[in-house]
């Protein structure tokens, strides 16, 4: 009988490390990926995302190219010189195309987050990379003789764009604590993305033809479709990560999405060592499950404590955007963003005017500037620091247990709304100093600024508001500012017209705007005072009821 029983026991011991064996493997592939999703995202941002912002670098070598010189009256006898430095007409016809591809970026991100919230991030993706690969297609065709193709080609790229960043924004939910800097680094990434065609200048410059670099652009879009497939959700990531949860068609079985994850968590025989393993869905064990269901009921408790006992319903859409708190924040973005706008759209033609139209000059400080954008990857995540900073310490000072806390959390914005609106104030007024080396000091408080407000906008709506409708309010948000951005190219005419080419007066009233986003911090602060209350109102409720 010894004998009999002495096998079963090792045949259950070596089961149990096998499957011991397998959960820490399979996790270890899931971290892996997470990794790869992480890292293969920040590129695709970065090099992508965001090019149309270097738009001024990609005017120096459309000029070269004679790009709408039929508009200049001396186009006939023009010289390469002559040629680089352009005209009014020319230069209007430039911002003209800026100015609708940035409109672009942002208006469309309202039907695009609709179809990100619907239909899910592979429907989104391939979207974007249809459009992408367009506008690249269009530039790569385009010549001289048909000028026109940039006006479509550019809001192709702007839409691709900015639909490329929506869907790589929620692999911040994948780590927890450290979303708000992955958020903000891929903003961040965003900016930096303009560079890209600072690259096709100086290539450009050194015998590359613009076909060809744009050709090697649109062959770019089997990486987009590997990442849609493989390193991407089917549908979203939710936040917060449900135990086992996973993603990618290279996991046969395993749920593309929470809804998935839900159905696939049934009951299975399994031992109680593999309880230790959280991350892999086929191997969690009948005591991970309780242990998890305790923690969700702990949660659940605390959240109680911390908002309402009754777990009120999710807010609606349009409450969300018709309430104070989103328009203020649509203020906070548009003002600043109209402010870099038109400084972009009218870089070239003020660094020509600065420069005594010295093109070698111009090239130089078009480089520069250029340059600085590639430094916003790296200023980004330092609002990302500051909104985790700033919220973990809150949390640490008042006793927190660790679970979700939506005040301390929206609280935790103030001081990032408030330090972003003090760098546009900055950037505006040293763009609005006539003198050419100050603007290497604008370049600077440019990328800063940009790379706090992007970065910064898409946390704070992750935060204030309900993950449900994250795609649509960034989408709404996004494309009502677009709205306010035309103003840029009325700006524009205002420059070249009336003020006969002097921008100091637009960039004075500019000044003067700024002082519209402050609204916005103060409004927050007290949106935060009013929940308290509420929630100080609940707690005496609560205890009578217990």
């Amino acid at each position: 009988m010894e004998n009999k029983t002495d096998p079963d026991a090792e045949k259950n011991r070596l089961e149990k490390k096998e499957s011991a064996r397998d959960a820490m493997e399979s996790r270890k592939s899931e971290t892996a990926k997470r990794l790869a999703t992480l890292i293969s995202g920040l590129v695709e941002c970065m090099c992508f995302a965001g090019v149309i912002f270097g738009w001024t670098s990609l005017v120096f070598v459309f000029k070269h190219l004679k790009y709408f010189e039929n508009y200049c009256e001396s186009a006939a006898n023009a010289t390469i010189n002559q040629t680089t430095q352009g005209c009014a007409a020319q230069d209007e016809q430039f911002s003209l195309i800026f100015t609708i591809g940035s409109f672009m970026n942002n208006f469309m991100t309202f039907p695009t987050g609709y179809i990100f919230d619907h239909f899910g991030t592979t429907a989104a993706r391939l979207l974007a990379i249809s459009s992408y690969t367009t506008g690249t297609l269009l530039i790569a065709f385009s010549s001289a003789a048909t000028a026109i193709m940039l006006y479509p080609a550019l809001t192709f790229i702007s839409v691709g764009g900015i639909l490329l960043i929506l869907t790589n924004m929620q692999i911040g939910n994948l780590f927890g604590k450290h979303r708000s800097i992955i958020i903000t680094l891929y903003n961040g990434a965003f900016d930096s993305s303009s560079a890209v065609f600072l690259i096709i200048k100086l290539l450009y410059e050194q015998g590359l033809s613009l076909g060809a670099m744009f050709f090697f652009m649109s062959a770019c879009s089997a990486w987009h479709l590997f990442r849609t497939f493989f390193l991407m959700p089917r549908y979203h990531i939710p936040y917060p990560l449900p135990p086992g949860y996973t993603y990618g068609l290279n996991c046969p079985g395993i749920s593309h999405s929470y809804r998935t994850y839900e159905e696939q968590d049934s009951p299975k025989i399994t031992v109680a060592d593999e309880a230790q393993d959280s991350n892999n869905l086929h191997h969690e064990s009948a005591l991970k499950r309780e242990q998890a269901t305790i923690k969700e009921t702990v949660d659940k408790g605390d959240a109680e404590t911390g908002s309402d006992a009754k777990q009120p319903p999710v807010k609606s859409f349009w409450k969300c955007a018709f309430s104070t708190l989103f328009f203020w924040h649509l203020i906070w973005l548009s003002v600043m963003q109209l402010r870099h706008y038109l400084f972009i759209g009218t870089l070239n033609p003020m660094l020509t005017k600065l420069a005594n139209k010295d093109t070698s000059l111009v090239s130089s400080y078009t480089n520069a500037f250029a340059f600085t954008q590639l430094c916003g990857v790296l200023c980004a995540p330092w609002n990302g620091l500051i909104l985790d900073w700033h919220k973990h310490r809150q949390k640490k000072g008042e006793g927190h247990s660790g679970a979700p806390d939506p005040i301390a959390d929206l609280r935790s914005c103030i001081l990032s709304l408030l330090i972003t609106v003090l760098q546009c104030l900055a950037f505006s007024i040293c763009a609005s100093i006539p003198v050419l080396p100050v603007q290497y000091a604008t370049f600077i408080l440019q990328v800063l600024s940009r790379s706090f407000l992007y970065g910064g906008n898409a946390a704070f709506l992750a935060i204030a508001f309900p993950l449900e409708h994250f795609g649509k309010l960034y989408g709404l948000v996004m494309g009502l500012s677009a709205v306010v951005s035309l103003l840029q190219y009325a700006c524009f005419a205002l420059i070249e017209g009336p003020l006969k080419g002097d921008s100091f007066y637009v960039n004075i009233a500019f000044i003067v705007l700024m002082l519209l986003a402050f609204v916005n911090p103060f409004t927050v602060w007290r949106e935060c005072k009013r929940r308290e209350k509420e929630q100080a109102a609940r707690k005496p409720d609560l205890k009578s009821s217990i």
